[in-house]
């Protein structure tokens, strides 16, 4: 994997990796992404074999723009709503699929497509370089941790990729936030940093809190099993025991080993530290032998119900 610097030249040069047919790991203000041009087979199904990611689900494409996604979704009066709202930004819009070079194998042959126009300036500036659209699911092995750091990318993908245009951390930590707007009343299919009751607000109704269970999967985050460190997690712990390892909410207690979320109680903070922590502690238990990771109550809302949903998927057995 080489390492690109996130800069006109960098840009340039991740851009003709994926002109190419490569496959390049980007930044987002979300997640690290794992880009591949959208048009390419070839790249598209390289990117489904590295991740080793079911070809049932389908892939986030990537736009610099409303005007380019339009080119390749049906935009209904909830979308655009959605759309003029919050894009750029944290915000994936399932709508109808239009028929364009798209290939079938990013939208897994579904007859919707699930686009984002990221609020990150590396990441829209690639995509503007690329001149299409960027298919790009996090930058993990599916059903594996997140990543949102460089440093954890390359930790994981180093060998499997052409390269990693290093955009720093990642501002939020969790994946966006996405709404099915391709049915006649939309629903939330994973919560994100944009709450349920922002969208409710913006919307005509109110969509449930409850996640649908659909047979077929629309949309990256809805299997069971998801984010998941090799540790076992141990969800809503307290009164952590010396020996442990403990994933705190609030002041971390003493001489125990672990990190914090959040010493404040911001939830906001907290959602941008988890995956980080989670790979910090994934490693610290491999060290200690495959010690649990034991996490404190998460207080579910606002950004808490995703952070819980993230840690009820990546507990599942």
């Amino acid at each position: 994997m080489k390492v690109i610097k996130n800069s006109l030249e960098g840009i340039r040069e991740a851009a003709e990796i994926l002109t190419n047919n490569g496959v390049v790991a980007f930044p987002t203000e979300t997640v690290y992404g794992l880009g591949a041009n959208a048009f390419s087979e070839e790249a598209v199904t390289k990117l489904y074999k590295i991740k080793d990611r079911p070809s049932f689900n389908p892939l986030i494409i990537h736009v610099s723009s409303y005007d380019m996604a339009n080119m390749y979704g049906v935009f209904n009066s909830s979308a655009n709503k959605l759309a003029e709202k919050y894009w750029p930004g944290p915000l994936t819009i399932i709508v109808k699929k239009k028929k364009s070079k798209i290939v079938e194998s990013a939208t897994a042959g579904l007859e919707t497509i699930a686009l984002r126009c990221p609020r990150n300036i590396t990441a829209s500036k690639l995509i503007r370089e690329l001149d299409k659209p960027l298919a790009g699911p996090s930058a993990n092995k599916s059903g594996k941790l997140t990543c949102t750091t460089p440093k954890d990318v390359y930790a994981k993908l180093k060998n499997k990729i052409d390269a990693l245009l290093d955009g720093g951390n990642a501002e939020l930590g969790l994946e966006s936030t996405v709404v099915d707007c391709s049915v006649e009343k939309p629903r939330i299919l994973r919560l994100g940093n944009i709450t349920l009751d922002e969208l409710n607000r913006r919307l005509d109704h109110e969509m449930s809190s409850a996640l649908p269970l659909q047979k077929q999967i629309k949309s990256p985050g809805q299997l069971l099993k998801h984010y998941s460190p090799d540790a076992e997690l141990l969800l809503n712990q307290n009164g952590p025991k010396k020996g442990d390892i403990f994933l705190s909410f609030g002041p971390h207690p003493k001489e125990i080993d672990g990190l914090t979320l959040t010493e404040t109680k911001n939830l906001v903070e907290a959602a941008k530290n988890l995956f980080t922590f989670l790979h910090v502690l994934d490693r610290l238990s491999h060290a200690k032998g495959g010690v649990p990771i034991k996490v404190a109550p998460i207080p579910t809302n606002g950004v808490g119900a995703a952070i819980n949903d993230r840690l009820l998927r990546a507990a599942k057995k």
